[in-house]
């Protein structure tokens, strides 16, 4: 049961990564289908942000209520409904309030099934009792590579977006519903259990080590996320390059952190959280640095890989640090997911302000600043002793 529950949320992960790769691929024919600014488009994407915190902000009570299984099937609905608005928005009605109101249901889905999925992978972890929450993530990453592949073809090929999104979207939403019967949790807790009752007279809000936990990943996931939503149009834009040419430029990140997370579970075991975190945040620093001020493709090219490897293992064992206590995981896990997801979305949108001052390129290099402040608070990722769960 539980190899069958670990197969069913990688799964789950690549679909998840498919359906955001469909949206961020597309998103330089948004930018011209409705003849937006940078500044406008990074508005544009707040509505997602915005629809993704209510989400967020319900996420691990309706986990708890209904199991992992039925909110993450309540995402997929919610991920279809938002491509069918915002498609038309963009394709049918060149609207960009209908764009934005398919946006907010987008994110809200997302941002439920993100938190779902994670909670559900923290608990095929912990019953496995060894580290694979990495390779999980790697799944994600393999989704959103396949995604960025397919919109490189399609592209080229000038299929409309309206084809693109809905199709994509309506087939990873039936995947996603069929696999997710076979979570682990897929059935709602009873009241009484210990975990819950406990649960609720401390809130992982206010506990420090995961707050800390919390911010690390924040930090991580801006890094991540300004390169999903803006390396694409930052190479258009600083290196005139074509727009396959920036989709490619977003499907070698991509692939750089599917490698990063598939080797990442050895690093870790052998060295640690505390040490492999803190190179990885010099690393991708570095590769920033090297997609910025390069200036030539062989050393943007290295940049853009080491941007990769370095945003790699953030998130991921974020999650798995979350998860050493099992008393609790789940809501700690739901915590820092919440973090991470509101700056994952949060923080993009506001390079876009900054890239109608400075640049798209430039704007990525305030970006680095972040890495220090994740190397500051990374000793709270530090191994915990993790009690069996009888």
């Amino acid at each position: 049961m539980i190899i069958a529950a670990r197969n069913a949320v990688a799964l789950v992960f690549v679909l998840n990564g498919l359906a955001f790769s469909c949206l961020v691929a597309r998103l330089p024919d948004v930018r011209s289908g409705l003849s937006l600014s940078n500044g406008e488009l990074g508005l544009l994407l707040l509505a997602i942000t915005a629809g993704s915190l209510v989400a967020l902000s319900a996420s691990g009570r309706l986990v708890d209520r209904l199991g992992a299984a039925a909110v993450v099937r309540a995402g997929c609905v919610f991920v279809v409904a938002g491509f069918l608005l915002a498609t038309a928005g963009v394709a049918a009605w060149s609207s960009v309030p209908v764009t934005a109101a398919g946006f907010v249901v987008y994110g809200a889905g997302i941002g439920g099934w993100d938190v779902a999925m994670n909670v559900e992978a923290a608990e095929v972890e912990r019953e496995l009792k060894r580290t694979i929450m990495p390779r999980f993530h790697a799944a994600w990453s393999l989704g959103t590579f396949g995604g960025a592949g397919i919109g490189v073809v399609l592209t080229r090929l000038d299929v409309p977006v309206a084809v693109h999104w809905i199709v994509g979207a309506v087939a990873a939403a039936v995947l996603t519903g069929v696999s997710a019967g076979r979570f682990v949790t897929a059935s709602p807790k009873a009241d009484d259990e210990e975990g819950v009752v406990s649960g609720r007279s401390r809130s992982p809000w206010r506990e420090p080590r995961t707050l800390a936990i919390g911010l690390v990943v924040l930090c991580f996931a801006v890094v991540e996320g300004a390169a999903n939503d803006w390396l694409t149009l930052a190479l258009i834009d600083g290196y005139d390059a074509e727009h396959w040419v920036g989709v490619a430029g977003f499907a070698v990140f991509v692939s750089a952190m599917t490698i990063g997370r598939l080797t990442g579970p050895r690093a870790l075991d052998h060295f640690g959280r505390v040490p492999v975190l803190a190179a990885s945040a010099g690393v991708s620093g570095a590769g920033i640095a090297l997609v910025v001020w390069g200036g030539v493709w062989p050393l943007v090219t290295v940049g853009i890989v080491l941007w990769g490897l370095g945003a790699a293992l953030g998130f991921p064992v974020g999650m798995s640090a979350a998860a050493d206590d099992p008393a609790d995981a789940a809501r700690r896990v739901g915590v820092v997911a919440t973090i991470a997801y509101g700056a994952f979305l949060g923080g993009p949108p506001l390079l876009g302000w900054l890239a109608d001052h400075v640049g798209t390129l430039d704007a990525l290099a305030a970006v680095a600043a972040l890495l220090v402040v994740a190397l500051l608070a990374v000793g709270s990722m530090k191994e915990q002793h993790r009690e069996s769960a009888e």
